[in-house]
């Protein structure tokens, strides 16, 4: 079966995501510029979300190009991750709307948990189909920001219920880590442009 459907299914679950977390942004009810000082906790919990949702729609999108096909143990395993995904919305409100504390955040971190774990059972699905010696396998390497991150968000849920502003720094920064998208399976997979 041909990947481009399921990353069509899942661009379309993507943009619901990040749909439903910007309708959850309650607008001020005056004009005067210290009504955002209450929002801003949401706000701030949203930026963050659309970071790490672009970050994974971003770093799918690379991974099912370099897929040549998938079966059905790959589409359960990308409704894994979907499902994870669909619950940035939720996690993301409460963070925001209770001003980053203690038990939201660490909800906020198990949800960036479960997610990382789901696209790397993904992914490792899909390097299995394509086999260890294809070019995908080894454009991932040892996959650092892979294994790294879990222990980011492990660490960060263990720190909400203690200082949970180092485990929303946590949080960025394991973020910022993926800011830049995944090069190493763009490279192997595409082809050389003359003009780099």
């Amino acid at each position: 079966m041909s990947p481009s459907r399921l990353e069509a299914f899942s661009d379309g679950v993507i943009a619901i995501i990040i749909t439903i977390m910007v309708l959850d942004m309650k607008v001020p009810d005056n004009a005067y510029i210290e009504s955002l000082k209450p929002v801003l906790p949401v706000f701030l919990s949203y930026v963050l979300s659309f970071v790490y949702v672009g970050i994974y729609w971003n770093n799918h999108h690379h991974l099912f190009k370099a897929a040549e096909t998938i079966d059905g143990s790959i589409m359960w395993a990308n409704l894994h991750l979907l499902f994870w995904l669909s619950l940035f919305p939720f996690a993301t409100g409460w963070m925001g709307e209770n001003n980053f504390a203690p038990s939201p955040m660490a909800l906020y971190g198990a949800v960036l948990l479960l997610a990382a774990i789901a696209y790397s059972i993904l992914q490792r699905l899909i390097v299995a189909r394509q086999g260890k010696d294809s070019k995908l396998a080894a454009s991932i390497g040892r996959d650092v920001k892979g294994k790294v991150s879990p222990i980011l968000y492990a660490a960060g849920i263990v720190l909400s219920f203690f200082r949970s502003e180092i485990a929303g720094l946590i949080y960025v920064f394991a973020a910022l880590l993926w800011l830049v998208p995944d090069r190493r399976i763009r490279r192997a997979v595409e082809p050389k442009n003359e003009h780099e």
